[in-house]
């Protein structure tokens, strides 16, 4: 179907992604990475599962309202109330796909479905036939395809397409395949289907081997132009392919990966701090390419090469994922035109409001810290998108605390506009000032993480603090920035707290399955 050497990315950090445990996101969330994966131009993003909650439905309909050159999609079993469902939700979207399926292994037939091979063959028969009368763009996949019977899921494959799945997408669901498999599976299923001219292969492949992004090359290098794909690789277990390593080693190897993609790179690493700063899922240092330690060199010989030319220890540039070379440009005498015009140069293009806030938190943060450095402004800048539109606001915090004494906290909380003040003691500090933050906002949640990193280096680096909490089966993540690491702490809770008041309104009891399912 594509007759050049583009490659499809298929972006489902809004559906398979945010199915990671604690890694759910409120509509304005959703919106946000959505913005952002169409800064990325990435081709499609599969916005959510419109018939798993009313709250997925909503997303998709309000993401398919501003979504511009991108397509929209939405996952539907193969039912017809799913496939209605994901057409109301897309119906303001000016190009979206629906995206069907079902599984093909004999064990997912037969402990999950319950159903014959006869009747998944006619399932799919009526499935894409039903959602081709509704939708010009049809996806189709074969839930544990890799592990399917190969030759009924040849069947399945040329029904689907007979029907009108325009693109048809085999999924490693498990992350069972390694790479050398996975490439024969794809070549197989080229050489065997007699209509596979007829449609785009994909795939989808999970992480559980740490093989998602090598199967996912391999199959491009059988015949397969689309990869659906998530930012930072999040998803179910141990993750999706990550959509920037594969975006990247098709870009820096195009003498062994002879294809490209459209992605725009100068905004990986913008995206990739986002997702990290609205789900509170810290990206590991020696993450490939958005890592802190990506382009860090401090072996003495790795830097002696450096010096010398940069191609000696480093296979891309730290600029083309969107990334400037730390320079201390920024301090307490800069003024808010200047501090713009660095945020515009980081990647960040921010409405003037949002920059007179984060402004203001710079100038403050400069009266503190001696060094301002690009890590610096770009957790200021996570930090405003968490602290803004709160319902919970910190106003004040005092703590003295010490080995011969007690901690004894006393906390001022904004709630609703009402000034609240507590005074608590607990096991340490962080604890007495989560107790004395509980004291004012009545909650039932269990802390699930408390993780403290420093932005940069330094005693009076920034503390960026991540907290996780669960209250009968809501799971939310908080992350905020301070030098002082209390004030991280205290704003980091209140961060979840509020998530967790929006999540209450909105939560339904959903219309009869998990929003957990992956294919």
């Amino acid at each position: 179907m594509l007759k050049n050497n583009k490659i499809l990315i298929f972006d489902t950090t809004l559906r398979d992604g945010e199915q990671s445990p604690g890694c759910s996101m409120n509509l304005s969330e959703k919106l946000k990475i959505f913005e952002m994966l169409q800064a990325l131009n990435v081709d499609i993003v599969e916005a959510g599962f419109a018939i798993a909650s009313d709250g997925d439905f909503e997303a998709i309909k309000e993401i398919s309202k501003i979504a511009k050159n991108t397509k929209v999609c939405s996952l539907a079993r193969a039912a017809k109330d799913d496939i209605d469902r994901a057409h109301e939700a897309l119906q303001a979207a000016f190009n979206f796909r629906i995206h069907t399926f079902i599984a093909t292994s004999d064990l997912h037939m037969k402990y999950k479905l319950r159903m014959s091979r006869e009747q998944v063959l006619e399932n799919i028969k009526e499935s894409v036939l039903y959602a081709r009368n509704l939708c010009d763009d049809v996806e189709w996949s074969a839930e544990d395809g890799s592990r399917s019977d190969f030759d009924f899921l040849c069947q399945c494959v040329e029904i689907a397409i007979k029907s009108g799945a325009n693109t048809i997408n085999i999924p490693d669901t498990v992350g069972y395949s390694i790479p050398g498999e996975f490439q024969e599976l794809i070549n197989k299923i080229r050489n065997k289907v007699s209509n596979i001219d007829k449609a785009i292969i994909s795939v989808h492949c999970h992480n559980d081997l740490g093989l998602a992004v090598a199967n996912s090359l391999a199959a491009l290098d059988a015949g397969a132009r689309q990869v659906e794909c998530t930012i930072n690789g999040i998803g179910e277990r141990a993750g999706n392919a990550s959509m920037e390593e594969i975006v990247m080693a098709i870009k820096t190897r195009k003498d062994y990966i002879p294809f490209y993609t459209d992605v725009n790179t100068k905004k990986i690493v913008q995206s990739s701090r986002l997702l990290s700063a609205i789900t509170g899922f810290a990206v590991q240092p020696n993450k490939a390419i958005v890592g802190a330690n990506a382009f860090a060199h401090e072996s003495g010989i790795h830097q002696d090469g450096m010096l010398k030319h940069n191609q000696t220890y480093e296979i891309m540039s730290p600029e083309s994922v969107g990334l400037s070379k730390s320079k201390l440009v920024l301090g307490k005498h800069s003024g808010r035109h200047a501090f713009k015009q660095k945020l515009i140069e980081m990647g960040y293009n921010l409405g003037d409001n949002f920059v007179n806030e984060a402004f203001k938190r710079f100038k403050d943060l400069s009266d503190k810290k001696k060094d301002i450095y690009d890590k610096d402004l770009v957790a200021l800048v996570d930090n405003e998108v968490n602290l803004n539109d709160e319902i919970i606001k910190l106003v004040n915090l005092n703590v003295n605390c010490g080995s011969t004494r007690n901690p004894k906290i006393s906390v001022k909380i904004d709630y609703k506009g009402k000034i609240i003040e507590k005074t608590k003691s607990g096991n340490g500090p962080v604890d007495s000032i989560f107790k004395a933050i509980n004291s004012v906002i009545q909650n039932n949640a269990k802390l699930e993480l408390f993780q403290i990193h420093a932005v940069t280096k330094g005693t009076d680096a920034q503390a960026e603090v991540t907290v996780r909490l669960n209250e009968d089966g809501l799971s939310v993540n908080g992350l905020a920035s301070d030098t002082d690491t209390m004030v991280a702490s205290a704003n980091a809770y209140i961060v979840a707290l509020n998530k967790l008041i929006e999540k209450r309104k909105k939560r339904t009891s959903g219309i009869g399955i998990s929003s957990s399912t992956n294919y």
